[in-house]
């Protein structure tokens, strides 16, 4: 079996308010072995883009990493200093991020911003052998070499995105995190190949996570509330909320037929007492009033965090 790459232990995150801490990511723990693809599902506010920034000590005011531990290798990146976690991002471990408008200088060429990933990381090259180092990782992600002339405005949002992968794989870094890449997934999937890689695509759709991932952990309220192998997810789920948000996707049995989950999760600095899922929950009882369950092992590499198992 494939040793583990990452592992996160208890990762926990809040962020302070003045109406009281909001608890977006809750003891979180999770391991990803060599080339794996592992997914992360769940409704907006559910904790998944948290746990991602958390992983790369991204985390920012008034957000707060509280407690856990996130192992690369031999490595715990929450015990490094700054300087050193800057250099591990890009390097060992990078983020393809969901705003890729937004995450471009739109005063800067491409080629320069490639070049400055490279050279921030001890990359030590002629300007002309940088350049031609940005256009093959343009070329490798599906873009014209002609792109590295360009200013990010000149480029479509799906272009855009190609460059931010480009990037982030410019330093063939051992995990790679995807936050919706949804315009390029094919393309993450090819890198991901080339590289070796591991990585961890965040998003919503359940049908993309289907194509893409060997495993899916499922999110509700800042908990990872279900941990599967991705064929078992889909024909024998076993956390409540798993089973409906299944229940949401299209089926050809049910033209025409949308199914949603009643209810709207809850406020996470506000939650309900024992399984947070409770008020939604149509087979709740009254120890899922009282009491929150632990996550265990329900089957061979299957965990879940619910009583009813």
């Amino acid at each position: 079996m494939t040793a583990d790459v990452l592992r996160v232990q208890g990762l926990t995150v809040h962020y302070h308010t003045p109406l009281g801490a909001v608890r977006a990511a809750d003891n979180i723990s999770f391991s990803l072995r060599g080339g794996e693809r592992l997914g992360f599902a769940g409704e907006s506010g559910s904790g998944k883009s948290t746990t991602a920034l958390a992983i790369l000590r991204l985390i920012k005011s008034p957000g707060r990493i509280e407690a856990g531990e996130v192992w690369l290798d031999d490595c715990n990146l929450l015990a490094l200093s700054e300087e050193a976690m800057r250099q591990a991002r890009l390097a060992r471990i990078a983020m393809i991020p969901q705003g890729s408008m937004n995450s471009l200088n739109p005063v800067m060429r491409i080629k320069r911003q490639i070049a400055d990933a490279l050279t921030d990381h001890g990359t030590r090259l002629p300007r002309r052998q940088l350049e031609e180092r940005a256009r093959a990782l343009l070329q490798s992600v599906g873009l014209r070499s002609e792109v590295v002339d360009m200013f990010p405005h000149e480029l479509s949002g799906g272009m855009k995105q190609r460059a931010c992968i480009a990037i982030a794989i410019s330093l063939r870094p051992r995990v790679i995190i995807a936050d919706e890449p949804t315009s390029a997934l094919d393309v993450v999937a090819r890198v991901q190949r080339e590289l070796d890689a591991s990585v961890i695509l965040v998003g919503h759709d359940m049908g993309l996570m289907a194509q893409f991932v060997d495993r899916v952990g499922v999110m509700y309220a800042g908990k990872l509330v279900e941990l599967s192998p991705v064929r078992e997810i889909f024909t024998k789920p076993l956390h409540p909320y798993t089973q409906m948000l299944i229940a949401t996707l299209p089926s050809l049995d049910q033209k025409g037929t949308f199914r949603g989950i009643p209810g709207l999760p809850p406020l996470l600095r506000d939650l309900p007492p024992g399984c947070a899922f409770h008020p939604r929950c149509p087979h709740a009882v009254e120890r899922c009033r009282q009491e929150a369950p632990e996550t265990r092992e329900v089957r061979p590499n299957a965990w879940a965090a619910c009583h009813l198992l």
